[in-house]
């Protein structure tokens, strides 16, 4: 048996880099999303039950419908304050981003297929991508920051 048969392949560290922020992007804009859609979910059905609840005379109805009042403020704030939607949105961007990288390049496409050095390409490009959605994020935690000073 030969060596040339034995020997694993190479890592390359450019795509595991790749492979592994599609991977962060895509599970924390799943996670984004269930949890936007779920309280979502919960704020809508308390405020359905509101107007339903108020046509009972019960001497608790008025708790019961001023809890699920209170209920919806709450979570409406926890949206507010965690940014579920707009993180699931800008997650779901960037990780779209990198697969459209990662096929380009591997179709070697342009701007892949007359770079001098294809790999290197991919891995500015990469970085490029996953340091625009640090600063974006950078940013709005600095506009958020700024709003609770004020």
């Amino acid at each position: 048996m030969s060596t040339e048969a034995t020997k694993s392949p190479e890592i390359d560290p450019i795509m595991e880099r790749l492979e592994d922020q599609i991977g962060w992007y895509d599970r924390k804009s799943m996670t984004n999303q269930r949890c936007f859609k779920s309280i979502k979910m919960v704020e809508i059905t308390a405020a359905a039950i509101i107007p339903f609840l108020s046509a009972f005379s019960f001497p608790e109805m008025m708790w019961v419908t001023g809890g699920l009042g209170v209920l919806i403020t709450v979570l409406e704030g926890i949206l507010h304050l965690n940014q579920y939607q707009q993180n699931w949105i800008a997650y779901r961007s960037t990780c779209e981003s990198l697969k459209h990288e990662k096929y380009v390049y591997l179709g070697k496409a342009s701007p892949y297929v007359n770079a001098a050095d294809p790999h290197a390409l991919l891995a500015e490009r990469i970085e490029s991508l996953v340091s625009q959605e640090h600063a974006k994020w950078a940013s709005v935690q600095q506009q958020e920051a700024k709003a609770k000073t004020a």
